[in-house]
């Protein structure tokens, strides 16, 4: 609160007042002392112009009061002659608050000079809100909590006998309508109304309320309930208002209990509320944070993603953070794109050791991905794996990423940048890292990037100065071409290329591409056991020149998918021929979406009765496929049936 001018501004006034030679009392505390004491100041003053009546002050303030909590609940900041009319404000009326409580109601011109009203704050609204509801619910005139729908969960937990309601019950369910809000429209209001139920504050409203009622209130009824809430799994800023309800209230038992916690310097694992209450201690300390050692209070293996969540506002109000973690992903790598993307955010370093930093699908862009790659850059900062698939990153990004890990290269093992508009450019700026033998880079995915032979040119380059660390490339969905594959297999066939997992999936591949990665293979066959050409144009002429390398036995080629390739039973038994020949290595084989027919069935089923046969994975869904097929297959099962796991018909 002490960032936002109007409330240093309400403060101004009221301690100046206060420590002055005409007022004397207890210096406010809370919140709601402090804005009560400005309502109070103010109300003298309307009272030394216009007002003589001690009841006049009553009936303007729940006036008020009532088009407070009224364009409250409708989220309105700005109100109309007709909104006044509704709370039995006439336009004299308006006339005079507008020109008398200038510190609390103006009237101002909007468009086509009509006149519009509103409080000078919205904190302002929401004190005389909860004002007009407690004094109404006081004085048993509880059709207040009727007037709007979204008032009517508030009645829920009230009994039918009114004459049984309390105003424990009043609290429980505002409490619950606040934790509901989407917006968080209804937090200050939540506390106004739970300050204005203590008797201190009660005195205060006797200056210028003629009677406030009487009502049973257990103010420890509301205090247990907000403390079951905040044990419960609320977001860190849901919680952190909770603590200031209960500082309302004047309960401070959590905060002395994670203070003691603190002040021991134990270890022991804390409890939903517990954390909730450290992130409260913690941000609301008058000493900058200079410092979050998260390991402090948890050790590496018990972090889970809601601990994360909760303690991510600290880490933006720290200018150094400590995280040593497994994984950030979900939730957590949803709340630290949020701070990544905040201009507020005070983190400037980030010591993080995690094994994979997972921030798919959030909001990042550019400008997060710079933020981020500026805390990557510190030697400190140990991510194994990023996954930045759909942030919305260009090629602006990508060139941040590769300064970063240019000064960082030896702990990223793990790159996803996939559905982001890379584009060759970006593909360039990592290709410039990756060349680098200090790079440890081992898994690159750049699906749908809009890579093109351009961008693969430049990843071969490099890998052709660096062979030896990546393992993992997948450039599935870019306009690849024969070109871009001649390029990878011109790395390729370079026995120091290390390459194991090769996807193409609709890389606009055909067999004179096939023809490049099988001489490939042929030099350097050792290395690759993965490759996904599904979605290509490899017909028959290209499954031919990958099974005449299949057939060697230095190919140690395990998986190999094949799906919507247009492959027959020709290229079927050129397959089968193959793996006659080196059955030993061959695990999965996908031929889906294939016109293989029955007959294309047959080869491979001569293959897979062969004891030597391994194959374990054989998928055929859509292959065009009778019971004659099916017959084959039972047959060669029925010769070797101990290595098949998995069979797919499925038409």
């Amino acid at each position: 609160m002490c960032h936002i001018p109007v409330f240093c501004w309400i403060s101004a006034a009221v301690l100046e007042r206060m420590l002055g030679e005409a007022e004397s009392g207890e210096i406010p505390k809370t919140l709601t002392q402090m804005y009560t004491h400005f309502l109070i100041i103010q109300t003298n003053i309307i009272r030394e112009k216009y007002l003589q009546k001690q009841e006049s002050d009553e009936e303007m303030l729940l006036k008020l009061g009532k088009l407070a909590f009224q364009q409250l609940e409708k989220q309105n900041l700005i109100f109309y002659e007709e909104d006044l009319r509704e709370c039995d404000i006439d336009m004299t009326e308006a006339a005079v608050y507008s020109g008398v409580c200038t510190q609390i109601f103006r009237e101002e011109f909007g468009l086509h000079q009509s006149k519009v009203y509103c409080f000078v704050h919205l904190s302002i609204q929401e004190h005389l809100a909860a004002l007009y509801v407690h004094l109404n619910f006081m004085k048993e005139q509880r059709k207040v909590l009727k007037w709007n729908q979204v008032w009517r969960i508030l009645l829920d937990v009230l009994k039918q006998n009114q004459d049984c309601r309390t105003l424990s019950d009043v609290h429980r369910s505002a409490v619950d309508q606040s934790l509901k809000s989407q917006t968080g429209h209804l937090d200050l209001f939540l506390r106004f109304l739970l300050g204005l139920s203590l008797e201190s504050n009660q005195k205060l409203l006797h200056s210028f309320i003629t009677q406030t009622g009487s009502s049973s209130h257990n103010k420890e009824e509301t205090v247990q309930y907000i403390k079951k809430k905040i044990s419960e799994d609320l977001s860190t800023e849901k919680s952190i208002n909770l603590f200031h309800c209960l500082n309302e209230l004047g309960d401070d038992s959590l905060v002395e209990e994670i203070q003691q916690y603190l002040k021991s310097g134990a270890q022991s694992e804390l409890s939903p509320s517990q954390w909730s209450a450290l992130v409260f201690v913690l941000l609301t300390s008058a000493q900058d944070l200079e410092e979050f050692d998260l390991n402090k209070y948890i050790t590496p293996d018990k972090i889970r993603d809601k601990i994360l969540v909760r303690v991510m506002p600290v880490i933006a109000a720290s200018r150094k953070a400590i995280i040593r973690c497994s994984d950030i992903l979900g939730r957590s790598g949803e709340a630290l794109t949020s701070v990544l993307n905040s201009e507020t955010s005070s983190l400037r370093e980030l010591h993080l050791t995690v094994n994979t930093l997972d921030l798919s699908w959030n909001k990042l862009e550019d400008s997060g991905v710079k933020r981020l790659s500026a805390l990557l850059e510190n030697p400190e900062c140990k991510v194994k794996g990023l996954r930045l698939g759909g942030c919305g990153v260009s090629d602006e990004g990508c060139a941040a990423l590769a300064s970063a890990l240019r000064s960082n290269p030896s702990h990223l093992r793990d790159l996803d940048l996939s559905w982001n508009k890379v584009g060759d450019s970006g593909v360039k700026f990592l290709s410039a890292v990756l060349e680098n033998p200090h790079c440890k880079l081992e898994i690159l995915r750049l699906c749908d990037c809009g890579v093109s032979d351009e961008g693969c040119a430049a990843l071969a380059s490099a890998l052709r100065s660096n062979p030896s660390h990546l393992r993992d490339l997948n450039l599935s969905g870019n306009k690849v071409g024969d070109s871009g594959v001649k390029c990878l297999s011109a790395v390729l066939e370079n026995p120091h290329c290390k390459l194991e997992i090769l996807r193409l999936y609709n890389c606009g591949v055909s067999d004179e591409g096939c023809a490049a990665l099988a001489s490939a293979l042929r030099s350097n066959p050792s290395h690759l056991r993965d490759l996904d050409l599904d979605g290509n144009k490899v017909g028959d002429s290209g499954v031919k020149f990958l099974s005449a390398v299949l057939e060697n036995s230095h190919c140690k080629l395990e998986k190999l998918w094949l799906e919507q390739c247009g492959v027959s039973d020709e290229g079927c038994a050129a397959l089968a021929t193959a793996l006659r020949s080196n059955p030993s290595h061959l695990r999965d084989l996908d031929l889906t979406e294939n016109k293989v027919g029955d007959l294309g069935v047959k080869f491979l089923s001569a293959v897979l009765e062969n004891p030597h046969c391994k194959l374990e994975i054989l998928w055929l869904w859509d292959c065009e496929v009778s019971d004659e097929g099916c017959a084959a297959l039972t047959s060669a099962l029925r010769s070797n049936p101990s290595h098949l796991r998995e069979l797919n018909l499925t038409e």
